[in-house]
């Protein structure tokens, strides 16, 4: 009997222009099949190359959406991969004229790569379209030290709530939270809060004037499936 087990596939999110009340694109979540049903790897990290190549290709053929753009997540190993890189190539050519994200995501792992061994692929992404966002800034590797310099060279900026073990009760990720926000306007980048569950927290983002947002309180993620068999729990 044929087991689905060990499968992945992305999940999509909504990301939300709350002033325009728009959809302005989808971040794509890879999650594996489990015996347990669909789970996040337990290292993004560990996922082979080849299967986020193919399953990033087939999912972005099949996303014929009219939206801003679709973001997906590299480590800074990752973006480094020859296969990988021309599979983003690839899905950024099925997208267009959808803009492809690439979210660099903030793990320790890769502390020892440059921003000068990064530079040539982010030239590549910037010739073809694609744009650059800073993953769950404030958060791993991605400090400001870290981050700094991209600056120059990204377009958006993200900030997980869901990162922090406190809400937007507490003044001190209230005050990260402004703080980066702050850095993300003097560079003129988008500012994303993700990790947004309730009422209060849209309602406290409201005050603070951050327009885009994801979180399970607007949408959670949900398969996009890309083979007629795939489980869908």
């Amino acid at each position: 009997m044929e087991t689905h087990e060990g499968i992945y596939r992305y999940f999509i999110q909504p990301q939300l222009d709350m002033v325009n009340q728009s959809l302005i694109g989808y971040e794509l979540l890879m999650k594996q099949f489990t015996p347990a049903g669909w789970r996040p790897p337990m290292s993004f990290a560990a996922v082979p190359a080849e299967i986020i190549a193919t399953v990033l290709v087939a999912t972005t053929r099949k996303l014929a959406l009219k939206i801003g753009s679709v973001s997906v997540n590299l480590n800074r190993t990752q973006m480094l991969n020859p296969q990988i890189n021309e599979a983003l190539i690839q899905a950024q050519s099925y997208l267009r004229p959808v803009r492809l994200n690439v979210e660099l995501t903030e793990e320790i792992t890769d502390k020892d790569i440059t921003i000068a061994q990064l530079m040539p692929m982010i030239k590549q992404y910037d010739e073809r379209g694609m744009e650059i966002s800073l993953d769950d800034v404030g958060t791993g590797q991605n400090q400001l030290s870290d981050v700094e310099p991209l600056l120059p060279y990204a377009r958006e900026m993200k900030f997980a709530l869901q990162n922090f073990d406190v809400g937007l009760d507490d003044p001190g990720l209230v005050k990260q939270l402004v703080y980066w926000r702050d850095i993300a306007a003097a560079h003129n980048l988008r500012f994303i809060v993700e990790g947004t569950e309730t009422d209060a927290d849209d309602a406290f983002l409201n005050t603070l004037h951050i327009d885009f947002r994801q979180g399970y309180y607007y949408g959670k993620p949900h398969l996009l499936k890309i083979h007629p068999d795939d489980p869908d729990q």
